[in-house]
């Protein structure tokens, strides 16, 4: 069974960084590209940064250039999103998301909530 556990949320000051952990089991974390994405209050899931399988290619909205990296670890099935110069709308709950090269097959995370607040 697939699981993609999110951890690393919580409620941080405006300007604040935090740390996101998305531990994935029951696939070949290796052929899966991974993607960040969340979803705020009223609004639509969007994404948030995806990185390829070998780290090729990374992508990033355009809302968190500068501040977010994503990063994996292939070895310990493990994919990172570092948030740092948090603001007030980058509030939402995150979601992991793995989905294979060729498209058939996505899994979701449970989600893990992010305020920015002061």
């Amino acid at each position: 069974q697939v699981q993609l556990v999110e951890s690393g949320g919580g409620l941080v000051q405006p300007g604040g960084s935090l740390k996101l952990s998305c531990a994935a089991s029951g696939l070949t974390f290796s052929s899966y590209r991974m993607s960040w994405y969340r979803q705020g209050p009223g609004k639509e899931r969007e994404l948030v940064a995806k990185i390829t399988t070998t780290v090729n290619r990374i992508i990033y909205a355009d809302s968190v250039k500068g501040r977010f990296t994503i990063s994996r670890d292939n070895a310990m099935n493990v994919v990172y999103l570092q948030m740092n110069s948090l603001k007030p709308e980058d509030t939402a709950v995150y979601y992991c998301n793995a989905r294979s090269i060729t498209g058939a097959t996505e899994y979701w995370g449970q989600g893990t909530q992010v305020t920015v607040s002061s």
